[in-house]
């Protein structure tokens, strides 16, 4: 049985007075590719800012390893092996692609992610090394937000709308590196608008609908008629 590396029990999760996650029941096993669907406010960007720290949560909500991390901060979780690719892509303006990248790289931990195997996954960037980062084109820009996230050598990485406003030959180019990224015994989330994209790459999908996990189910036996269900509330 593969190992589970990630725990989410009844998560919960507030901005102020207003509850964006209802209880969500959710797992990752360690390898595995998991794929977050939902329309636009469903709460996928809020789960992924609680995996990651950035809102804080109730004890036991959030597993690690078997580790409660639910009231760690965002450096420490990056520190124990967590790292996102933020929607947006969120480069620091006034650094160069390799400065990028080394910020990935001071959270210390050891492993194969170093700037010669991120060049070897995304070769433009090694050519393009000392522009200023957002000079770049988006896509190339995600390949910094990509390269700076493995920088860190995590066991589990997250995606945020990773083709989010990129052109669909960048989408599919970006798309074609994930097995060499997973490769290395790393886990994966996903949270993507393209349903088929998404299924395709993902072994086992979780669609959110207000909050709440309205379907879960194996990538490649879940259908359309339930996802159109789980995805819009039809019932």
């Amino acid at each position: 049985m593969p190992e589970t590396i990630l725990i989410m029990n009844g998560l919960n999760a507030h901005y102020g007075d207003f509850q964006a996650l209802y209880g969500v029941d959710m797992h990752i096993d360690a390898g595995e590719i998991l794929a977050i669907i939902g329309a636009n406010g469903a709460g996928k960007t809020t789960l992924m800012r609680s995996i990651t720290g950035l809102l804080k949560n109730g004890a036991n909500q959030i597993l690690h390893a078997g580790a409660d991390i639910g009231g760690l901060r965002a450096d420490e979780i990056a520190t124990r092996g967590i790292a996102m690719v933020p929607e947006g892509r969120q480069l620091f303006p006034s650094l160069s692609v390799k400065e990028n990248l080394m910020i990935g790289a001071q959270v210390g931990r050891k492993g194969p992610w170093d700037l010669q195997a991120v060049y070897k996954l995304f070769p433009i960037l090694e050519e393009r090394k000392d522009q200023q980062s957002t000079s770049l084109s988006g896509g190339q820009q995600q390949m910094v937000a990509i390269g700076r996230a493995l920088m860190s050598n995590p066991d589990l990485i997250l995606f945020d709308e990773i083709s989010l406003g990129l052109a669909p030959v960048i989408i599919k180019d970006i798309y074609r590196a994930l097995p060499g990224i997973i490769g290395e015994g790393m886990s994966a989330i996903i949270v993507e608008q393209d349903i088929a994209q998404a299924l395709k790459v993902s072994s086992r999908v979780y669609c959110l609908q207000e909050g709440r996990v309205s379907l879960e189910g194996a990538s490649d036996t879940v259908s359309r008629e339930e996802i159109s269900r789980a995805y819009f509330g039809i019932e």
